[in-house]
């Protein structure tokens, strides 16, 4: 009986042992020079769902319509549902001026928040309207406050409100390249679609 209790004492003490000896020695801070910087492409994040402004038009009027979207970090999936146009239930009051693509934007943000868009070939320059709708939906999906409270109905889809506001100081542009043309535009003159 002694002979097992001191068999399974040295056994437990061994394992402990063997345990703490594995570890990681200590050491101080390491320097690692300046954080990365320049353009990004937005790569794989976690998944949080979320409903966001996406610009349409409202008799000629730039109006937020409120999406849900299983990633608002994928900027590249945002920007493909905005081209994608209103929904059947968003149509019946709002239409856009963005073209239908045959292919798949590439996206890539800058430290100073301005947005890359990449359009597939054969997509015309694109009008004044649409950079907007392009340049008003990123800016506020970036935002903080993009994670919209509400609630969105069946379709997905809700008007938000229509007050006109100007944003704060923080803009964010937008510069699209095209097959042989590029445009930019800036976000400083859009809807908010947080005002009631």
């Amino acid at each position: 009986m002694r002979g097992s209790r001191v068999a399974a004492l040295l056994a437990g003490l061994t394992a402990a042992l063997t345990l703490s000896a594995c570890g990681v020695p200590p050491s101080d801070v390491i320097q690692a020079g300046e954080p990365a910087s320049g353009m990004v492409s937005p790569g794989p994040r976690s998944s949080v769902p979320a409903v966001i402004p996406l610009y349409f038009l409202h008799k000629g009027d730039l109006t937020p319509y409120l999406r849900k979207i299983g990633d608002a970090g994928d900027f590249g999936a945002v920007v493909r549902l905005l081209f994608d146009g209103p929904t059947t239930s968003e149509a019946v009051a709002a239409t856009t001026e963005l073209p239908p693509l045959t292919g798949t934007p590439k996206v890539a943000i800058g430290e100073d928040k301005t947005f890359s868009i990449q359009l597939p070939k054969d997509v015309p320059p694109l009008s004044r309207l649409a950079m907007r709708q392009l340049a008003c939906t990123v800016a506020h999906v970036t935002m903080p406050s993009a994670v919209l409270p509400g609630d969105a109905n069946q379709d997905g889809a809700t008007a938000a409100p229509t007050a006109h506001t100007q944003r704060s100081p923080a803009h964010t542009s937008v510069h699209v390249l095209g097959d042989g043309w590029t445009m930019t535009q800036s976000d400083d003159s859009c809807p908010d679609p947080l005002q009631p």
